[in-house]
């Protein structure tokens, strides 16, 4: 039986190779950090075969996405163990492909390694802001002995005076909470997501004019994609966040991004086929004619 081809969505040649193609993949299976389920080292093999299965015509758009170009790279792995040194490696790799003018996006893993693309980001395009699909807030200022922990990348985040928006939080400790309230974060809660709409418009100005979209996929609710090491009740539906993904696109540039947390689950696809698909439209939202 023949093998299947490491790139997204089984594209030929002419729509994946890293010279033509403005979309690049970087595939980093990094978990260090997990602190309940393990398994986001396996997400972005699983994303990449689970794309494997897309349609690419994509009926809301009335088009093929994919014939923009999309290169996926080989799987990235920083070699140093202290965490500070493997983070300044993904970071000088994401600032290269940024640099030579591709929109990356970054399959993790666990959602510690977003600090490098950012940073990079910075480098890259200069002043940015954030935005921050996610269940958790991820502000603590250590988590089991590291700053550099999945549950404190946007405090790393915060204290690079990089500003944010996180939307779809409902798990954070007091300590977060009240930085939250003295730093007038403008979190967008769980339970408020119903209300979003009408306020995304006023909460995208409050950012700079390019952002980077970090989306973690325990944003989602766990009926959707129980496949993440901490899964929440509650969270984002697949039309509503669509919804806003592209209104998202359609008010700011979107310099860079990465999806990450997912931890397959052997047997049950379903999670693996819903992000896969999630990039897929990030894609179709950033080639969207502006």
């Amino acid at each position: 039986m023949p093998t299947l081809p490491d790139n997204f969505a089984l594209l030929p040649p002419e729509l994946s190779s890293y010279e033509s193609s403005p979309v690049v993949l970087l595939p980093v299976p990094f978990e260090r950090t997990t602190s309940y389920g393990k398994g986001t080292s396996r997400g972005p093999a699983a994303i990449v075969r689970a794309s494997q299965s897309v349609e690419t015509w994509d009926e809301e758009l009335g088009r093929e996405s994919c014939e923009v170009g999309i290169a996926t790279l080989p799987p990235f792995l920083p070699e140093a163990y202290d965490m500070a040194e493997a983070m300044a490696e993904l970071q000088a790799e994401c600032r290269r492909h940024m640099a030579a003018g591709k929109f990356l996006i970054t399959l993790g893993g666990e959602h510690s390694l977003t600090i490098a693309p950012v940073r990079a980001a910075r480098e890259v395009f200069g002043e940015i802001g954030v935005v921050q699909f996610d269940a958790h807030a991820d502000l603590r200022a250590e988590y089991e002995g590291t700053p550099y922990s999945h549950a404190a990348v946007m405090r790393r985040v915060y204290e690079d005076g990089i500003p944010a928006l996180p939307i779809g939080i409902r798990s954070l400790s007091r300590p977060e909470a009240e930085l939250v309230e003295s730093a007038r974060m403008p979190v967008v809660w769980g339970c408020d997501l119903g209300e979003l709409d009408a306020h995304l418009d006023d909460l995208l100005d409050l950012l700079p004019e390019a952002v980077y979209l970090t989306f973690d996929v325990d944003y989602f609710d766990p009926a959707l994609v129980p496949a993440t090491g901490t899964p929440e009740p509650g969270g984002g539906q697949w039309w509503a966040t669509l919804r806003w993904l592209r209104r998202l696109f359609e008010r700011k540039r979107v310099v860079a991004a990465d999806v990450v947390e997912l931890a397959p689950i052997g047997g049950q696809p379903a999670s693996d086929f819903l992000v896969a698909k999630l990039v897929y439209k990030l894609i179709g939202y950033w080639s969207e004619p502006r």
